[in-house]
């Protein structure tokens, strides 16, 4: 398994302040808090982080804030490095050279060109012989109009220099079955739709990258430590006393009601999102707080215990 990319990864939004810039002190905030609750990862400049809303200037400093937090943490740190252009991909993914302690990209599949399954593979080859860091793929074909299917994720997974997929596909789909039967054991099958996390778990992924985990970010580590020791009633429960949160989360596009949330408990100045996306309505808010369950009444990750930050105290959302 690839050990830096098991376990539990959020990918961080990214916080906006009254006047619309970067607010990069929320931003170190939030990475600090989800780590002190448990979470294994951290992932900048994913699609919750509106990385397509963001310039190169805001893409730089939300690396800087983001890896010395994972650094000092001894967490993993992803960072979102792929277009629909294989050029520009391969200068993203070679400027990572200048980031200490980037453990692996995410390369989402090149969306709106609609390649072939064999160019897309083409695609990631090109690029994973020219990183600096290994390669998780992001493969989410609602939103990039090509899926992968078993055979191309199995020849990627045989490649140097690519570790792991995000899949994100929309269902535990018999492809999706056929690379966690198939894929070799160190490569990482991560889950990207959190409504399945606890399926693909107990089907053998190795983690997750999920956005709800801002939120009630114990129970969603205990919920992936359960899974991975078997404990699969335990594991049943948390997953099951997530999913209202999980659906109401999504229930409009991503980021927002996340962001509605956060801004609701506190946690970050303002629930903006750039255009073209738009704010949360106040009823995707109200049935967001109406599904948020308690926190887990197990204990706290030994990680969390042993190096809390100075915001963990702060009120959360669960």
């Amino acid at each position: 398994m690839a050990a830096g990319v098991r376990g539990l990864h959020i990918p961080l939004v990214t916080p906006f302040d009254e006047a619309g810039a970067v607010d990069l002190a929320a931003l170190e905030r939030l990475a600090e808090e989800v780590l002190h609750d448990g979470a294994d990862g951290l992932v900048a400049l994913a699609t919750t982080a509106e990385a397509s809303s963001l310039d190169e200037r805001e893409r730089d400093a939300v690396v800087a804030v983001c890896a010395p937090v994972a650094a000092d943490r001894g967490a993993a740190f992803i960072v979102g490095a792929g277009t629909n252009d294989t050029r520009t991909t391969i200068a993203r993914h070679e400027a990572l050279a200048e980031v200490e302690g980037v453990t692996a990209s995410l390369a989402v599949v090149p969306y709106y060109v609609r390649p072939t399954e064999a160019a897309i593979v083409a695609h990631f080859q090109a690029v994973a012989e020219r990183s600096p860091v290994p390669l998780v793929v992001y493969n989410i074909p609602y939103r990039t109009g090509r899926a992968l299917g078993a055979a191309a994720l199995l020849e990627l997974a045989a490649t140097d220099g690519i570790v792991g997929v995000k899949q994100a596909v929309g269902a535990l789909d018999v492809d999706t079955l056929q690379l966690l039967a198939q894929a070799p054991a160190d490569f990482a099958v991560l889950c990207g739709d959190d409504a399945f996390l606890l399926a693909l778990l107990l089907m053998g992924a190795a983690g997750a990258i999920t956005a709800s985990a801002h939120l009630c970010t114990e129970r969603f580590v205990a919920l992936v430590a359960a899974a991975h020791a078997g404990r699969v009633d335990e594991a049943r429960a948390h997953a099951e006393a997530l999913l209202a949160l999980v659906v109401a989360l999504f229930a409009e596009p991503s980021p927002a009601v996340l962001k509605a949330m956060l801004h609701d408990a506190g946690r970050i100045a303002t629930p903006a999102v750039r255009m073209p996306l738009q704010a949360a309505s106040s009823a995707a808010l109200r049935r967001a707080r109406r599904s948020a369950p308690g926190r887990s009444s197990g204990p706290a990750p030994a990680r969390a215990r042993r190096s809390p930050g100075a915001s963990s105290q702060r009120g959360r959302a669960a």
